[in-house]
């Protein structure tokens, strides 16, 4: 008999493809589990109509899928790492982090190869992330930053029917969803960097279930658990 596991995830189309991206590679890698993937909704994904830095919670798009693992209703939840607070609840761990994809922004303008020092002066750029608006404001001072929420093809599509210059995402979740035609240019690290942990995905289950914990190990990846550790743990210091 098949050891049943429940995956815990978001909603959105870039986080039902993370969950079953880690659903082919556990059933693949362990032939004795079968996995079921349960969509729960979370703060972040209700509101929709303020900026996240304005809401005043760590764990936006974690908590809700927290507090089912901690009700063993899931066995694990998938996360995109750059979501997931760096002070993880009493009785769940990171238990495994995936290969990371490429980690930079992408700038999404109105025609190819345009890049964040090419925009018109006082563009419009369109981000959800105050990490991103403090380093464009940086880089340029005359651009108009404003406000974007919503999952990534959402996004692309407000950024289509909008008057906006540009709109910036992470490579990694354009790239899985396959809309890098509207890539215009890929910003290197070294003009900004990423937020801690992205284009990784992070595996929380809880501590005391040892069946999962042995599974996951299957697509936890060392090099990239090692580097993006480094990172929380400095953005834990900086209380980020």
């Amino acid at each position: 008999m098949k050891q049943k596991v429940i995956i815990g995830s978001r909603g959105s189309e870039l986080a039902l493809w993370q969950a079953n991206f880690v659903k082919i590679e556990f059933e693949k890698k362990n032939k004795n589990v079968s996995v079921e993937i349960k969509i729960i909704k979370t703060k972040g994904d209700k509101i929709l109509d303020v900026a996240l830095s304005k809401i005043g919670d760590k764990s936006l798009f974690t908590k809700e899928l927290e507090v089912e693992l901690l009700n063993k209703s899931i066995d694990l939840a998938v996360h995109s790492l750059k979501d997931l607070q760096t002070e993880i609840p009493k009785g769940l761990k990171l238990a495994a982090v995936s290969k990371r994809h490429n980690v930079h922004d992408v700038l999404i303008a109105r025609e190819k190869g345009r890049t964040i020092f090419n925009l018109p002066e006082n563009a419009t750029v369109a981000t959800g992330s105050l990490r991103r608006r403090s380093q464009l404001l940086h880089l340029r001072p005359d651009l108009n930053i404003v406000d974007l929420r919503g999952n990534v093809p959402s996004r692309i599509k407000k950024f289509l029917e909008s008057d906006w210059d540009a709109i910036i995402l992470a490579r990694a979740g354009v790239e899985r969803l396959k809309l890098n035609k509207h890539i215009s240019s890929i910003i290197k690290t070294d003009v900004m960097l990423p937020a801690v942990g992205q284009g990784a995905l992070g595996i929380e289950t809880r501590t005391d279930n040892k069946i999962v914990n042995e599974i996951v190990k299957s697509i936890h990846h060392e090099e990239t658990y090692k580097s993006v550790l480094a990172e929380r743990a400095l953005l834990k210091a900086l209380e980020g």
